[in-house]
């Protein structure tokens, strides 16, 4: 499907899109290009890319596809850079976590050539980064999020869609400020908090104690805290607005909690637990009942 696709970023996120595309049998050649001249070194040894290239000119020449799965402020310098030597008939698109502000960089760095421009959102991912952390199956049943400008061209957002459904993935459509309020409520504040919590503790005096009888369930719940800070730093910034409006609201729910528990209202405490409770359980059925759908798709 694609003779040639150009990825800037070979971690986690554009590593797992080449493996899972070449696993497909959906692409001739891959080129990977980012900062670290050894993560591109490996990247090749690991079989994820064909060549690697620190010239954007060169890395996006006679390319179908490229993907920007770099650290979203590092998107519009990396548009700017490779607009000139962008052909027609290229399509670029990006994997970044906030859209808005990806969507008004695009429009700063590509200015007529925004159409060829479709910003996505793989919904996967692990706290672990580079090369060695990228996995075939990654995106195998997860939502791919595109927020589709009007410029585009719906037969690029199709080419861009279908890149991902042979990935594995569930294509979803929402607009950037949609995408942004929904993230910032389910991924980006919940990533904050993690965060929060771990150096909060970490700097306490007894922190070697307290990290000592820390077990699963504060593993589990802190687990996204181990990602890349650099990549969370970029997202928390650039979906400010959204991030404050969430952070705001939750902080309100802490003092109401506070509240009860300094009143000891035992009854109002466990009504909120038991309203978590269901709608956790009901979230995490419908979430099964996707994946065994998707399942009995694929056979």
């Amino acid at each position: 499907m694609f003779r040639k696709i150009a990825i800037f970023g070979v971690g986690l996120i554009g590593g797992s899109f080449a493996l899972a595309l070449k696993k497909a049998g959906a692409v001739a050649h891959i080129v990977g290009v980012g900062r670290s001249l050894r993560s591109l070194e490996r990247a090749a040894e690991l079989g994820i890319i064909d060549t690697f290239s620190t010239s954007p000119a060169d890395a996006v020449a006679g390319a179908d596809l490229v993907l920007i799965a770099a650290p979203v402020a590092q998107t519009g310098a990396i548009l700017a850079a490779i607009r000139p030597h962008l052909q027609p008939g290229t399509v670029v698109t990006d994997a970044g976590s906030t859209k808005t502000d990806v969507v008004a960089a695009a429009r700063a760095a590509l200015g007529d050539k925004i159409a060829c421009f479709v910003p996505g959102h793989p919904i996967a991912g692990r706290e672990q980064n580079g090369p060695d952390a990228a996995l075939v199956e990654l995106y195998v049943g997860k939502k791919v999020v595109l927020a589709a400008l009007p410029e585009n061209d719906p037969a690029d957002v199709e080419r861009v869609a279908q890149a991902w459904r042979l990935c594995g993935a569930v294509i979803h459509a929402l607009s950037a400020e949609e995408h942004d309020k929904v993230f910032a409520a389910v991924s980006h504040l919940p990533h904050l908090l993690a965060y929060a919590l771990v150096d909060d503790i970490a700097r306490k005096p007894h922190a070697d104690l307290l990290f000592q009888y820390a077990a699963s369930g504060f593993r589990d719940f802190t687990r996204i805290a181990g990602s890349s800070p650099e990549m969370w730093r970029d997202i928390t910034l650039a979906n400010q607005p959204a991030m404050l409006a969430e952070l705001d609201a939750y902080l309100v729910q802490l003092g109401q909690l506070r509240t009860l528990l300094a009143n000891r209202d035992g009854a109002a405490i466990e009504a909120v637990y038991a309203n978590a409770q269901q709608a956790r359980h009901e979230w995490i059925s419908t979430i099964e009942a996707a994946e065994k759908q998707s399942r009995q798709g694929g056979d």
